[in-house]
């Protein structure tokens, strides 16, 4: 099955393949050459091509332009070399398959109407032969008339007219009727020797008047399909026909049999549909089973044998964009667990109502499939879903989906709406996710500046409270010249509705944000309300925290520009153009609120200042943060020291949250440059060469975490939990983390967190940190193994076992120093390896002067690691670890759409991927392993099958001359006869698929059986009709011996002179 544009081509479960004409055109039809492994697609352009499918990667082998007339239809009989293409004109044109050559043969338009018309007929609408008689062709013309022409005669046998424009014309089976699908909503059924009306005209979907007359008319049935059946009335399938009144009403395709009529609503409007029936020969009982409807944004198959016409489950990925993609990562070499643990969830959330029978398309046959090690793509929607993707072979495979709006109360009515307006639609739309795969722990931030933390379940929960924290982050410019109030708030106190249980009741702190100032100006007002009533989470990932963002002082919330989880140290940190906070998902607490500004007011990193979020244990002291639960366990938790901040980015960044990190809204312009200037001038900064200080037009954003367990100061001679920090100036700060045993004392001791001071700047924006040993090998961030969190009755003990953290992959406190590690840093503009403890630059390269890095990954390959970019002038360039030495430049793709931008990822073993359209993933590899496995993992399309017998005849049929009429085309549209067409009616071009494959797909396999099995047959009836006549020859040679022994025994004892 083909689709349109990009040709996706789809058989059995696995068989998936891509096509793309070079011309760009639109694809206005397919025919395949049926069991020959070969297809003929139409374009817009007016050039038809051929493709041979025989090989893994399909590819043209003719093309040929039509110079004088726009394509409108083609036509290939099953079983025919001979293809017919209808213009614009009206004229009708033959092309041998074979050698993609034109015919002389040409059925002109004004021959084919003669004087039945004054005006010209319009295009060529359809074209098909009788199928109890290949010599009679019908053809239908826009302007409602329809001509039954005789190929062999050269002239029309019949003409019908009707008053209203044809769109599709379809056969009965037995050829001596056809159905017309019209403008006006009428279906016409002719009856072939009775041109003056239509023996039935239907309206299926008109009101049918009392008082006899017309029906009202209808919108355009755009195709109609006949299909007969042995046992049972006959199926009409079409597709349009609504009458006008129903506004609103979704696309539907329309299945009548016998008095039933069957609407069934499409999500999406239908581009094309096609019946699938039992045999290929068109003149037998067609016995269709299922409908293939091709929608813009969808394929769905329906099953005709079942009641209801229930549909396949589709196996192919082709709602990737139920919602439009807002942002993506891509994760390769996963833990062997996950696919199964997400499929089992994900299988439970499949909608009932599909049709029990397997999917009914089934050619091609399965690739070798699949990499080594499991991939996984996971895509935010704008809609706030997340989908889990299996990208391990070549398809796409949807595991899982996660909903995070239910999270949320929903709006009712516009009134209800007052706090979404920092965006103007899609408020729960997803724009950066932060993943674990060990752990399974997943973080998003969303566009309404709010984050959700989800935990990994296989079993259902009710959750009477979702757990709720509001953060006051704030960007004030004055507050620099006063540190002792540099992050006060005048009044920003806990809200009096709040509990002292560290579960503090979501319901309770809602009534208290919606509070405004006396002035109407909105002030500790959420973007969003979480839902106060119990909230059923089903088996997957289930909400362990929300944290949301609020209005100061009247001014929204800046979007979250930068995301990182740990699921060793039970944290979560978020950050954005007013500063960074970093959040105890296990205690629900906020640690730290620090505005950007207050990144640089210190020189001294452990003078405690009251910019924290606590600066004593009273919850008055509120610093930058408001939480609306006010507990005294809380209160206790928050001793963090404050003072300068620093950090790093984190693994799992998205790409959106550094290409659209200043926007106020999840835009997809079409034009990067003129987006590029209303981005608060990030990327102007990041192209200068000199590091800007902070001031009050140009913010200095978070773009980038990293949690790690390294060295944070010159002087340590043991590795500690850290956080390092990277801004949109290209400062890279570090946070020391004290954290608490593992356990029980987790829970109820305070995480001490503390600002170590600017380690490091670097030309533009921090994209990403990582960490290498001693060897120069990979130091992944620490994490926690997954375990079951809704764990039965001995819970208590599994936690013990469970919740201990993790031996640390960083060198241990009893190595020596001179064993140290290499801090890895990329910028927009450069990358520096940097020694630790000592922190000296011992490499640097400059990656680009003119453009700048979009996207940046550190990625391990089977030989090394390497640092991966992608740049804004389309170069994707690796660099080695730790010297830095260019490995790969290739000027791959020019960003010419945000959406790239936004949606760019690399992962481990050279894989990489972005949103080429809305609506399509791009896979790219920069692996030398996978290309040279690329091959054996694609699927083969074509599978040659055993083609089946022709209908019989019948002894009376074939006695009195019934049943179908067979045309030697090739004597009629050959050379010899038709003559040579016109040479500048179209060019031939050929196609780059070889002279081999040419005349594969020309003769094809089955073909060539095919041939083999009617010249075996032939020479069987010539050997058995050479066998009759020696047969014949001995008895008429036994008969001349006896006459001449007969003659011998007369003749004997006679003289001569007796003769």
């Amino acid at each position: 099955m083909f689709l349109d544009r990009l040709d996706p081509s789809f058989g059995r479960p696995g068989v998936e393949c891509y096509c793309q004409h070079d011309s760009g055109a639109a694809v206005i039809q397919l025919q395949f050459l049926i069991n020959e492994g070969a297809l003929v697609s139409a374009l817009a352009d007016d050039s038809v091509h051929l493709w041979n499918l025989r090989q893994k990667r399909p590819a043209i082998l003719h093309s040929l332009k039509f110079n004088r007339e726009r394509i409108t239809f083609c036509h290939l009989p099953f079983q025919s070399k001979w293809l017919y293409v209808g213009t614009e004109r009206g004229n009708i044109h033959i092309v041998n398959v074979e050698s993609f050559t034109l015919s002389g043969y040409v059925i002109m338009w004004n021959k084919a109407i003669e004087l039945s018309s004054k005006a010209h007929p319009g295009p060529v609408v359809h074209i098909s032969d009788n199928p109890m008689d290949e010599g009679k062709l019908i053809i239908g013309f826009e302007s409602g008339i329809v001509v039954l022409w005789d190929l062999k005669s050269k002239k029309a046998d019949y003409r019908y007219t009707y008053d209203e424009a044809i769109h599709s014309v379809a056969w009965h089976h037995e050829g001596k009727q056809f159905i017309c699908s019209h403008s006006d909503g009428t279906l016409t059924i002719w009856n072939v020797k009775s041109p003056a009306k239509p023996a039935q005209t239907i309206t299926p979907h008109g009101k049918q008047p009392k008082d006899g007359k017309k029906p009202e008319p209808c919108k355009p049935i755009l195709k109609v399909e006949y299909k007969t059946t042995r046992a049972g009335d006959p199926f009409m399938i079409l597709s349009g026909g609504l009458s006008y009144d129903t506004v609103g009403r979704r696309p539907c395709l329309t299945v009548m049999h016998g008095k039933s009529t069957a609407v069934l609503e499409m999500d999406y409007p239908i581009v094309d549909f096609l019946t699938l029936c039992e045999t290929p020969y068109p003149n037998d009982f067609q016995e269709p089973y299922a409908v293939v409807v091709l929608l813009e944004k969808d394929l769905v198959v329906i099953d005709l044998a079942q009641n209801g016409y229930p549909i396949f489950e589709n196996p192919y990925p082709l709602t990737i964009h139920e919602s439009p993609v807002t942002c993506c990562e891509y994760f390769a070499d996963c833990p062997v667990d996950l696919i199964p643990a997400l499929y089992s969830v994900g299988s439970r959330q499949k909608r009932q109502g599909y049709s029990k029978k397997e999917w009914p398309i089934s050619g091609g046959n399965w690739g070798l499939g699949t990499q080594s090690y499991p991939e996984i793509i996971i895509t935010g929607h704008a809609d706030g879903s997340v989908k889990f993707w299996d990208a391990s072979a070549i398809m796409l495979q949807v595991l899982y989906k996660l909903k995070t709006a239910k999270v949320f109360e929903k709006a009712r009515n516009k009134e209800d709406k007052p706090n979404t307006d920092i965006v103007d639609e899609d408020p729960f739309a997803i724009q950066i996710l932060s993943w674990c795969p060990e752990s399974r722990m997943l973080c998003v931030a969303g566009v309404s500046a709010h984050v959700i933390v989800y935990r990994f379940s296989k079993q259902e929960v009710m959750t009477e409270v979702v757990q709720l924290l509001e953060v006051r982050l704030q960007y004030e410019l004055n507050d620099m010249e006063s540190p002792d109030v540099g992050g006060e708030q005048p009044p920003a106190l806990p809200t009096p509705g709040a509990t002292s249980s560290p579960q503090a009741s979501a319901p309770q702190s809602h009534p208290s944000t919606s509070s405004s100032s006396s002035d109407g100006i909105r002030d500790n007002v959420p973007c969003l309300k979480v839902r106060s009533t119990p909230l059923k989470q089903s088996p997957g990932y289930q909400v362990e925290l929300v944290v949301q963002l609020v209005w100061v002082s009247g001014e929204p919330p800046q979007q979250i520009t930068s995301l990182a989880v740990n699921s060793s140290y039970g944290l979560v940190v978020f950050g954005n153009s007013n500063g960074l906070a970093i959040v105890d998902y296990l205690q629900k607490t906020v640690l730290l609120n620090l505005g950007t500004i207050e990144l640089y007011g210190s020189s001294d990193p452990y003078q405690r200042q009251p910019r924290s979020p606590r600066k004593t244990r009273q919850p008055s002291g509120a610093g930058l943060c408001d939480i609306s639960e006010g507990s005294t366990t809380s209160e206790d938790r928050c001793k963090s020291p404050t003072s300068v901040l620093t950090s790093n980015p984190q693994q799992f960044y998205n790409g959106g949250g550094r290409g659209a990190k200043m926007s106020r809204k999840l835009s997809l312009p079409t034009e990067l440059k003129p987006d590029l200037d209303n981005r608060d001038n990030s990327f102007s900064r990041s192209r200068s060469s000199s590091v800007t200080s902070i001031d009050k037009e140009s913010r200095e954003a978070i773009t980038a975490f990293h949690f790690c367990e390294t060295f944070t100061r010159k002087t340590d001679s043991a590795t500690t939990p850290s956080l390092w920090v990277g801004t949109s100036l290209g400062t890279v700060l570090v946070i020391a983390l004290n954290l608490p045993p593992a356990g029980e004392q987790r829970l109820l001791q305070p995480v001490i967190v503390s600002p170590s001071g600017t380690l490091i700047r670097l030309k533009g924006s921090i994209l990403r940190m990582a960490f290498l040993d001693a060897t120069g090998s990979f130091l992944p961030p620490a994490y926690e193994p997954w375990y079951e969190p809704n764990a039965p009755d001995d819970r208590d003990e599994k936690d013990k076992v469970r919740k201990r953290r993790p031996v640390s992959v960083s060198p241990s406190s009893s190595q020596e120093m001179n064993e140290n590690q290499y801090a890895v840093v990329c910028s927009e503009k450069q990358a520096k390896v940097i020694a630790l403890p000592s922190q000296t630059c011992i490499f640097k390269h400059n990656i680009t002067e003119t453009s700048f890095v979009l996207r940046a990954d550190v990625v391990q390959m089977s030989s090394g690691i390497c640092v991966a970019c992608f740049c804004a002038n389309g170069h994707i360039m690796t660099l080695s670890l730790p010297g830095l030495r260019p490995l790969l430049d290739v000027n791959y793709l020019p960003l010419t759409d945000m959406r790239i931008a936004r949606t760019f990822c690399f992962t481990n073993n050279g894989q990489a991927m972005y949103l080429t359209s809305p609506t399509e993933i791009q896979r790219i590899t920069y692996s030398q392993e996978t290309c040279e496995n690329l091959q054996e993992m694609l699927g083969e399309l074509f599978t040659p099958v055993e083609t089946p017998e022709a209908p019989n005849r019948g002894f009376f049929k074939g006695l009195f001359g019934g049943g179908a009429q067979s045309l030697d085309r090739e004597e009629l549209f050959g050379e010899s006869v038709a003559g040579k067409a016109s040479r500048s009616l179209a060019q031939h071009i050929p196609g780059p698929g070889g002279i081999e494959g040419m005349k594969g797909a020309a003769s094809g396999v089955v073909g060539d059986l095919a041939r083999a099995r009617i010249a075996l047959d032939e020479r069987g009836q010539k050997l058995s009709e050479l066998e009759e006549r020696t047969a014949a020859m001995m008895a008429s040679a036994d008969s001349f011996s006896k006459h001449a022994h007969d003659m011998m025994l007369k003749c004997k004892d006679k003289k001569w002179y007796q003769f």
